[in-house]
């Protein structure tokens, strides 16, 4: 039997939750206790008293849900004040984006915990299982996010990207063709934006050619074609993604000199540090800024925007991984799956991902499995 506890979120402006009631019960149907923060679910409409029908306790504080719990499944990194709360040899399963965050790492570190980052999962065909259903949205979300900041009330140009008929239509660059970038360019070019989505791939490219609407091109991603299209672009999304590492700086300060006074840039890749140089990360309750004249959008937790799909996304993906842990050891999961090996970050005080090492210039050591 193992017990599992779910926290409230505290990140600013997170209204996700780690697990549904549905996962409550089925961690109780195989013998597990589960332990659920009073209010942990009310952000997403799951309520104290559907978690204790399907078999969970409540518990009125997050002290006494991390200090019960042998695994604690979450949404968000733990903040600082959580960090605080980690016991020695406790499982923590939940978003870590270490490579953007060396005093998150340290922490983590010296708390002793065995850290199971989603975004480090794999599968059997190169995917990040439980990335991609908060990438799918991220990458979505951009676009609705940017085409808000781009009216003149916010900010913006005063750009309707899908234009009307006898005026020109938005422009969009979307820097990255994995998950994010083609979300966010379907989305766009259907919205009826020209967009051109730039990557390095060319068995990419010639992928998205294949589907992608006739609005859409594809454009070889180096600094020049950057720069050219960054003085086209009304809109330019960040959705470069290098698996558990600090995104590479793909638009620099010197280059916003090259973009159209109310541009919009959303960096959807904050999390793992940002693709533009002038990024930091934002809030949901104070979502953007301005350099240079160009807005930026560069908020941490984009999907917790829409908590209810989110979490249904996120734990449709994660809660089989959640049974098969709670049923063992993460040290015992990992020698059988070496997926699930790839998740493991810290182990009891041991930084166990090379990308993260070299992000912090911190040791590293294979996990052994």
């Amino acid at each position: 039997m193992t017990t599992v506890g779910v926290p409230t979120e505290v990140k600013s402006d997170e209204y996700r939750v780690g697990m549904r009631p549905v996962g409550a019960e089925i961690l109780a149907h195989n013998g597990h206790r589960v332990y659920v923060q009073s209010g942990a679910g009310l952000g997403c409409g799951h309520e104290d008293a559907m978690y204790e029908a399907a078999g969970a306790t409540i518990l009125p504080t997050a002290e006494e849900t991390w200090a019960i719990s042998d695994m604690i499944v979450k949404v968000k990194e733990p903040q600082p004040q959580e960090i605080q709360l980690i016991r020695n040899g406790q499982t923590v399963f939940t978003y870590f984006h270490f490579a953007a965050d060396k005093a998150l790492t340290v922490g983590c570190l010296e708390r002793g915990c065995i850290s199971v980052a989603y975004e480090t999962l794999t599968d059997d065909h190169g995917h990040l299982p439980l990335l991609t259903p908060m990438s799918e949205i991220a990458g979505k979300l951009s676009i609705q996010e940017g085409a808000k900041y781009l009216e003149r009330p916010q900010g913006g140009r005063g750009i309707l990207l899908g234009g009307v008929p006898g005026v020109d239509v938005g422009k969009v660059l979307v820097l990255g063709g994995g998950i994010v970038g083609t979300c966010a360019a379907r989305v766009a070019t259907g919205m009826g934006a020209d967009v051109v989505l730039m990557d390095i791939n060319i068995e990419r490219m010639r992928q998205l050619d294949e589907f992608m609407p006739e609005n859409c091109k594809t454009i070889y991603s180096d600094p020049e074609a950057i720069r050219d299209h960054l003085a086209w672009a009304d809109l330019v999304i960040g959705a470069v993604l290098i698996p558990g590492a600090k995104a590479p700086n793909l638009i620099t300060r010197d280059d916003l000199t090259h973009m159209k006074p109310g541009a919009v840039i959303v960096d959807v890749a904050i999390d793992q540090g940002g693709c533009v140089e002038t990024a930091r990360v934002t809030t949901h309750s104070d979502p953007i800024y301005t350099v240079d004249g160009v807005v930026h959008y560069c908020v941490g937790n984009m999907p917790g925007a829409v908590a209810r799909t989110s979490t249904q996304a996120l734990t449709n993906a994660t809660m089989p991984w959640v049974t098969r842990l709670a049923a063992t050891t993460a040290d015992n999961l990992a020698k059988k799956d070496h997926h699930f090996a790839n998740a493991i970050n810290t182990n009891c005080g041991v930084l166990t991902n090379q990308p993260v090492a070299d992000a912090h210039n911190l040791p590293f050591e294979p996990l052994s499995v």
